[in-house]
């Protein structure tokens, strides 16, 4: 996965904004201010940080070498994966899908319903 096509799957999904609150070096994804995916601009190849539920932690760490603890981040909660192509990008998408749920879980309630709002502007179905 590149980072345009990163940058898309994560602007694709509702209440997102991209932001450089760290500096230009890290972008970072959030759903309703709750951050979700930090990309580490200043690496090659990419990383990125992702947040998952400690058992999904240890199990990408146990069964990718690109997989290790979040740098700069809760080392329970969050892996730092180096984008070198040896991880599926079926799989990326869907550990970014469960770290975009982990972040909007946390929400508040208003903000869970401005979030349900904006996805059914997106998708009226």
């Amino acid at each position: 996965m590149n980072l345009d096509e990163l940058r898309d799957f994560c602007s694709s999904k509702p209440g997102v904004e991209e932001c450089f609150p760290f500096g230009e070096e890290t972008m970072v994804f959030k759903v309703m201010g709750k951050m979700f995916v930090l990309v580490g601009m200043d690496s090659i190849p990419l990383t990125i940080n992702i947040k998952a539920e400690p058992d999904a932690i240890l199990e990408q760490r146990e069964q990718y070498s690109a997989v290790s603890p979040g740098y700069h981040q809760n080392k329970k909660y969050w892996n730092t994966i180096t984008l070198d192509d040896s991880i599926s990008n079926t799989v990326l998408k869907r550990w970014i899908e469960g770290s975009y749920s982990a972040a909007a879980s946390k929400l508040s309630k208003l903000s869970k319903d401005r979030l349900q709002e904006a996805a059914m502007l997106r998708d009226p179905r």
